[in-house]
């Protein structure tokens, strides 16, 4: 007989049979690698004890518990925290300092290669595949797919699928226009710094829109939200207008009060690459940001 509750699955066992099995059969609208890892983040509880073994061997009258949040007893990670996971995407909360992907002089302390390890402990088959980025020193949501057709999917209709990215950026300085837009064309130098190109149609048309949160006579708080997601469009565009990122020496910034970029991707909204169905996931503005512009 299956009980419900508002977090936790529970069944009684009828016949002995192994653990994995008996899952199987309850949860036959999830694949078999959904089980798998469900067993894995140890979600399944045996008589209040939690179980991650296969083949534990169930008796009759045993309770099996499943906790229903799939990432209620996730993996524990270096500078990130995992959001939510089915069988298509994985949803990530990352800290600054921690790179999305290798670079030349980082290639073991990243999301994708601790997100790569964690899908293989359940297969040594499964991969993670890098739908969009966050720079090293930018916090906050992204997402990545588990197989090359939701990479592929996502990335061609990104923008159709993507509802809602929100940042807030910490700038330098009062921004005095209470909200705007800002548009450019970016352009790649060869020193591989981002900047805006004077001559209209002259690299990608990027367009920012930000409201001020709050303000101090040194610090803005500024609610960021992209119509296009270009390379570096936010620092760009805020040293555009005057009032570089804090913390961002490469485009403008005179100060580090908060020894990182200030910069944090707080809000990522996107409609299911199977299901259609919109997801919407949020990140707490850190609380240094909100101090430094009170």
């Amino acid at each position: 007989m299956k009980q419900k509750n508002k977090n936790v699955e529970q069944y009684e066992v009828k016949q002995p049979v192994q653990l994995l099995p008996f899952l199987i059969e309850k949860m036959s609208n999830r694949s078999r690698n959904t089980v798998k890892s469900i067993l894995a983040r140890g979600q399944v509880n045996v008589n209040d004890r939690e179980i991650t073994q296969h083949n534990f061997q169930l008796q009759p009258n045993d309770t099996v518990s499943i906790l229903k949040n799939k990432v209620a007893k996730a993996a524990s990670f270096d500078g990130m925290k995992l959001l939510y996971e089915d069988d298509a995407v994985i949803v990530v909360e990352k800290d600054a300092g921690l790179l999305s992907m290798a670079s030349p002089k980082e290639r073991s302390r990243t999301a994708y290669k601790q997100l790569m390890a964690y899908v293989r402990k359940v297969n040594p088959n499964n991969r993670i595949f890098i739908v969009h980025r966050l720079d090293r020193d930018t916090s906050g949501v992204m997402m990545f797919a588990k197989n090359e057709k939701v990479k592929q999917k996502l990335q061609q209709a990104w923008k159709d699928m993507v509802a809602e990215r929100t940042y807030v950026a910490l700038v330098e300085g009062v921004v005095k226009k209470s909200e705007g837009t800002i548009t450019s064309w970016l352009k790649e130098s060869k020193t591989f710094k981002m900047y805006s190109s004077p001559k209209p149609n002259d690299g990608q048309r990027a367009v920012t829109h930000y409201n001020v949160m709050q303000s101090n006579n040194q610090f803005s708080l500024l609610q960021v939200h992209l119509e296009t997601g270009r390379k570096k469009q936010i620092r760009v565009h805020m040293t555009d207008i005057g009032h570089p990122i804090v913390g961002d020496k490469k485009y403008g910034s005179k100060v580090n009060t908060i020894r990182r970029l200030g910069l944090h991707a707080s809000v990522l909204a996107f409609y299911h690459p199977i299901t259609g169905k919109l997801l919407r996931f949020e990140s707490d503005i850190p609380p240094l940001f909100k101090k430094k512009s009170k």
